[in-house]
């Protein structure tokens, strides 16, 4: 069966692309905080005190898969036939912390990831965590993380308290990621308190669907804040097949350009480029959760197939059987290997290793 092969016998590595990993001293501050009533998120309180605290079988499971950068995950990458995990800081990360806090498990999860790279610098890729509280330190810990660390990005689990990228104190982070030309893995989040309630009242506050309004919000936010006119080298890189941004491309560049001419707002200005520009120039969509061949085929027509890659989004849908379906799709080999292998390794630059 292919899933046994190695990447020389199937002719193509899978590089998975969106991984995710927690350091116990991390979630043991979560739980911390949910138990003493620390913080006023109830997009946290739903997500991490599920995964850190809840007795099913699911929340215990993520939780030892997060937590483990040795040989259970290897196992699991194996059974799934996953040659390389791109792995990063699980949501929210630092990002629920005051500054000073947040700085110190920045640097925590990227000297524990950086140790587990170097140990197994065949199977694991690491993505730099950061503290958007302080954007001077943050870029400083971006530079650490590409120069030091060996790592091949940034990833940042959206919002930060609430607060957005777009706003111009975060820039020292585009700045850094431009001139490294390291990628910015921009991850869900629960929607923040002004957001959530109508979602969470639902059940619909996560990964069913909470977590693409969010981050397709924070998307859109930083590409017409002009973000990307300033920066136009940066590389943002999302999953879940773009948190459905692919799929409004239209709508998104008629009613962008109609609000502009309209002045109806003074935050909303021109750009230098379509929307849609920005998605198929700056943006690349991984297909983590979203194993789904016309949805994937989809994105691949409008964005441009070199900006589609494979992710599986482990721990939280560890599913082999996806990996094979995504072999079935309707690709050449060398399509194929671009999906799973060369696309990430240009985007990420392990093909200058």
């Amino acid at each position: 069966m292919s899933e046994l092969k190695t990447g020389g016998e199937r002719g193509y590595l899978r590089i998975a692309t969106e991984e995710a990993f927690c350091p116990p001293e991390l979630a043991a501050a979560w739980r911390e905080m949910i138990a003493g009533g620390e913080v006023d998120d109830p997009g946290f309180v739903s997500l991490v005190g599920f995964y850190q605290t809840h007795a099913s079988e699911r929340a215990r499971l993520i939780g030892e898969r997060l937590q483990d950068l040795g040989e259970r995950r290897l196992s699991d990458m194996d059974a799934a036939g996953i040659d390389r995990q791109i792995i990063s800081l699980t949501s929210p990360g630092t990002q629920v912390f005051d500054q000073g806090r947040a700085v110190g498990f920045a640097t925590l999860a990227n000297d524990q990831l950086a140790e587990a790279c170097r140990a197994h610098p065949d199977r694991f890729t690491g993505l730099t965590a950061i503290a958007p509280q302080d954007p001077a330190h943050a870029a400083t810990e971006i530079e650490r993380g590409a120069r030091e660390l060996g790592f091949k990005g940034v990833i940042i689990n959206s919002h930060t308290r609430g607060e957005y990228l777009d706003d111009r104190k975060f820039w020292p982070i585009f700045e850094a990621a431009q001139a490294l030309d390291t990628p910015i893995y921009l991850h869900p989040n629960t929607p923040p308190s002004s957001m959530i309630q109508p979602l969470l009242e639902a059940g619909l506050d996560g990964a069913i669907y909470g977590f693409a309004v969010e981050t397709g919000m924070h998307l859109l936010r930083i590409i017409t804040s002009g973000a990307l006119d300033e920066f136009p080298r940066l590389k943002i890189v999302v999953g879940h097949l773009g948190e459905a941004l692919p799929f409004w491309l239209y709508r998104l560049d008629y009613m962008h350009a109609a609000t502009v001419r309209s002045k109806r707002y003074d935050v909303m200005k021109p750009l230098q480029r379509k929307v849609s520009d920005y998605l198929r120039e700056n943006v690349w969509v991984t297909t983590s959760g979203m194993a789904w061949a016309p949805a994937i085929m989809f994105c691949r027509s409008v964005l441009g197939a070199d900006h589609v890659l494979y992710a599986m989004d482990y721990p939280y849908e560890y599913e082999p059987d996806e990996v094979h379906a995504q072999d079935e799709l309707s690709l050449s080999l060398d399509e194929i290997k671009a999906f799973y292998q060369t696309n990430a390794e240009r985007l990420f630059g392990l093909d200058r290793d």
